[in-house]
């Protein structure tokens, strides 16, 4: 583990979109970072606040098309392969944590690539492996949140049936290239369904269930949604259970005791609880022979960039709550 001495130097490579500026937007803040470089080719030269205008007033940053290795930790906020090509053009020495937002390494077969070997990094599923980890494979924002929804349940070995998810997400979930489905008059006032039952995010999920409940082969029926509002992802999920409403909801609390960002209740939770925050929260309830959970959290923090800075925290002997004590919108 990584004793702290002094400012934890960082590196952001994809600094232009949309994680990239939720990293930007946390790490300008946290009391024990200094941003040594953002890196982006498309803006080299060109101040951060003028891609990310809400920092404006906060920071003189430029985006350079250079990378510096006089850091301690690297956060890679590329697109879905693009952390592969970049890790294959460029040798990052081995001092250098290396913490992916890209699905490139969340797979075990994946896991190890050139020298390195990058640990799926949910704290509520491995904090003791990421307390000694070089490098972070964050996981992804639907993962997280139906992960998060699952993992007690599985940590006691009670899946042992169908589960049923129905999850919407922002359209920050796009990410910040325009498609058909990303544009404003399409997606205001608007809802789809997309990638029914075969969600590129299902294999990180399964892989994380069998790690607590070996051998686990029950379907996952996931059907996502394109949501009409900006950030967020609301997940309603059911199984079957003979566990009473006290014992679930009692269980969970136990399980998510000593993580500060996820949080247990049986009362109603809705979105602008946790928009703009790193917390996810959890509800649990009985229905005859079902269990049905609620899990939301914001996709672009608790989902992405939040996360990994959750990750560098714990990484570092921080505080986990460290830079992450965000306010929620409330309306």
């Amino acid at each position: 583990m990584t004793e702290l001495t002094s400012k934890i130097k960082a590196g952001i490579v994809g600094g232009a979109g949309y994680t990239g500026g939720e990293m930007l937007r946390i790490l300008i803040n946290h009391p024990n970072v200094e941003i040594v470089f953002v890196h982006s080719n498309s803006n080299a030269g060109n101040h951060v606040y003028d891609v990310h205008t809400d920092l404006f007033g906060d920071t003189a940053l430029q985006f350079t098309d250079q990378l510096a290795y006089n850091i301690d930790v690297l956060f890679l906020c590329v697109g879905h392969g693009d952390a592969k090509k970049f890790l294959e053009a460029n040798e990052i020495p081995e001092h250098i944590k290396v913490i992916d937002l890209s699905q490139d390494f969340r797979l075990s077969p994946n896991a190890e690539f050139k020298n390195k070997n990058f640990v799926y990094g949910l704290p509520e599923l491995n904090r003791e492996a990421i307390k000694t980890a070089a490098n972070i494979a964050n996981p992804g924002c639907f993962a997280t949140c139906l992960q998060l929804g699952l993992l007690p349940l599985a940590s006691k070995g009670l899946l042992n049936s169908e589960v049923h998810i129905t999850a919407t997400t922002g359209s920050t979930g796009a990410g910040q290239s325009l498609s058909p489905t990303s544009h404003f008059t399409w997606r205001n006032d608007n809802l789809s369904v997309y990638k029914v039952f075969n969600h590129q995010h299902l294999g990180e999920i399964g892989q994380s269930l069998r790690q607590l409940q070996a051998g686990f082969d029950k379907e996952l029926n996931f059907v996502p949604y394109r949501g009409g509002f900006t950030r967020g992802i609301i997940a309603s999920i059911y199984t079957e259970s003979d566990l009473s409403e006290a014992e679930v909801l009692n269980l969970y609390k136990e399980y998510y005791a000593s993580h500060p960002f996820t949080h247990v209740t049986n009362k109603n939770i809705d979105l602008k609880q946790i928009v703009n925050t790193n917390k996810c929260f959890i509800q649990v309830n009985k229905h005859d022979n079902k269990i049905f959970i609620m899990s939301i959290m914001d996709n672009l923090l608790k989902g992405a960039s939040g996360q990994a800075v959750q990750n560098m925290n714990i990484m570092f002997c921080l505080d986990e709550r460290a830079g992450l004590r965000l306010k929620a919108t409330g309306f």
